[in-house]
């Protein structure tokens, strides 16, 4: 589902049907958007019509361990998600795409076999278990193992007032006129505004050969808005929005006029800003999205996968002194409402609170079942994966630091000199190094103890382990990000939350235009 699949005509529905038996998409024509209403409760009673029953999750985890396989997993999942684009003062677009699927999994050794079916006849999703089956490498048996599988009580921890696949197309569509509305009456320099909503709807469930049978159902819900600011002939964009897994009441408080205004005041901060200053200088960190330094540098190099493979700086290293005193990170997927967060990872394993980093002091890995069982490890919570169509691996949930004992004003009072970074766009780290590079969205020149010009251009360059061995202030303001965050890994992506209090770190690469000494640029 692309903008480019926009409707040209008026007055009528506009259907398309995706090549995938499994997934249908609907694109609404403008004229007939706010005529609309989208109830969908009577969908989420078809999941039970199209869910395999108890004795075919037994059978089929029966048939992928037929060819001796120590492990089989079934992975349904029955997902909605519905969208409307807002663009040039006009309702773009609304859709709606369904999709459902099954995933089997088949663990023999460091073998893993997979395959899927969006065709949920049982022949069909036979076969997919037998071809993971094949696929993992064993000799057949000449019989099946007989399996049998137990509901797991999986408590919500993401309470819901305002379903939002519930709520009209009307009303999701009222909040992008509102803050269309609020943006242009902000500031007489903004020339155009673009915003979504977004909201998703996911029953999966999962059964493996331990005899787990588990359920959750995943909502999730967005606000985006786009701001382009012009003056002088100089363009600027802002961005700004947030959700989780929230009601639809959740932006009574995260109103579409606050997250309007703040993508104003980021596109007009950005029209006067300066050249970045580059060099190595003293770096304070804002607290919130700063934390996805925290998740990409450090973060990934605590997957289990990595370190089983020992590509990660961090292998063998648990009980080793790592960061400096008082730094602690946390990677927790039970936080009510926040992106990241899930009842059961999609291995059925019940997510928790994991210490990643003591006080400066590597405690653990990030682990699914297959790394947790090759490295001698328990599962932690952490397997997850796109969508049926995809095996899990670890991955993070919600990461942050835990906070310190300073006071932000405190941190950047000490600073005589530097470079302070609030929000960050896009970054990318070698995990065999620990090398990275983040673009910096947001950032301000640190003057004598005071926050003063906003820069442009600049970019955080250095390695993620030494980094945390030169933090020398933490604040007392840990901030978790709005909801914003999606995580890349080896094709698949995954809604994560990010988290961070006021950091001071000695010395970091800033890289920009304004030549500060020698830019350390590099390759990273």
């Amino acid at each position: 589902m692309t903008n480019d699949l926009s409707p040209k005509g008026t007055g009528r529905r506009r259907f398309l049907l995706d090549t995938a038996r499994g997934t249908a998409v609907w694109v609404l024509a403008p004229s007939v958007i706010n005529s609309i209403l989208t109830n969908y409760a009577e969908a989420k009673q078809q999941v039970g019509l199209f869910e395999p029953s108890i004795d075919s999750y037994e059978k089929l985890i029966s048939v992928a361990l037929s060819r001796g396989g120590e492990f089989a997993d079934i992975y349904f999942q029955y997902s909605i998600l519905n969208g409307v684009t807002l663009e040039e003062n006009k309702i773009r677009q609304a859709q709606c795409g369904i999709s459902m699927g099954v995933g089997v999994r088949v663990i023999s050794g460091e073998k893993t076999g997979y395959a899927y079916s969006d065709d949920l006849s049982f022949d069909s999703l036979k076969k997919a278990a037998e071809v993971a089956s094949y696929i993992a490498g064993n000799v057949p048996t000449g019989k099946l193992t007989s399996v049998d599988v137990s509901p797991r009580k999986v408590k919500p921890i993401s309470p819901i007032n305002i379903n939002p696949n519930e709520v009209a197309v009307r009303e999701k569509s009222d909040l992008l006129w509102r803050a269309n509305k609020s943006a242009y009456e902000e500031d007489s320099r903004v020339i155009q505004v673009m915003g979504s909503f977004w909201d998703s709807l996911k029953h999966i469930t999962v059964a493996n050969s331990n005899g787990v049978l588990a359920k959750d159902q995943q909502i999730m819900t967005r606000l985006n808005v786009t701001v382009t600011v012009e003056e002088e002939e100089e363009r600027q964009n802002g961005y700004y929005g947030g959700g989780g897994r929230i009601g639809f009441d959740h932006f009574d408080k995260f109103t579409p006029e606050f997250v309007a205004k703040e993508a104003v005041r980021m596109a007009t901060t950005n029209l006067e800003a300066v050249e970045a200053p580059a060099g190595m200088q003293t770096v304070v960190l804002g607290n919130g999205w700063a934390g996805i330094l925290l998740h990409e540098a450090i973060g990934h190099g605590l997957e289990a996968d990595f370190n089983r493979k020992k590509t990660s700086l961090y292998s063998d290293r648990i009980g080793e002194k790592v960061a400096s005193d008082g730094v602690t990170v946390i990677d927790e997927g039970i936080i009510p409402n926040r992106r990241g967060s899930v009842s059961i990872d999609d291995e059925g394993e019940p997510t928790r609170k994991n210490i990643l980093i003591e006080d400066g002091v590597l405690r653990g890995y990030m682990c699914d079942h297959l790394n947790a069982k090759l490295m001698g490890l328990k599962p932690t919570g952490n397997g997850r994966r796109e969508s049926f169509k995809h095996y899990p691996m670890p991955r993070m949930t919600n990461t942050y630091m835990l906070p310190g004992k300073y006071d932000p004003r405190e941190i950047i009072e000490s600073v005589k000199s530097g470079f302070y970074a609030k929000s960050f766009g896009g970054g990318q780290v070698d995990i065999s190094n620990g090398n990275f590079v983040f673009q910096v969205t947001e950032g301000y020149l640190i003057e004598e103890g005071k926050i003063t010009r906003p820069v442009k251009g600049a970019n955080l360059i250095g390695v993620g382990p030494e980094i945390l061995s030169k933090v020398e202030m933490i604040g007392n303001d840990l901030e978790l990000d709005s909801g914003i965050g999606s995580c890349g890994k080896n094709g698949q992506t995954v809604p994560v939350g990010v988290g961070l209090p006021t950091t001071k770190i000695a010395s970091i690469t800033v890289g920009g235009t304004a030549i500060k000494g020698k830019s350390m640029i590099g390759n990273t």
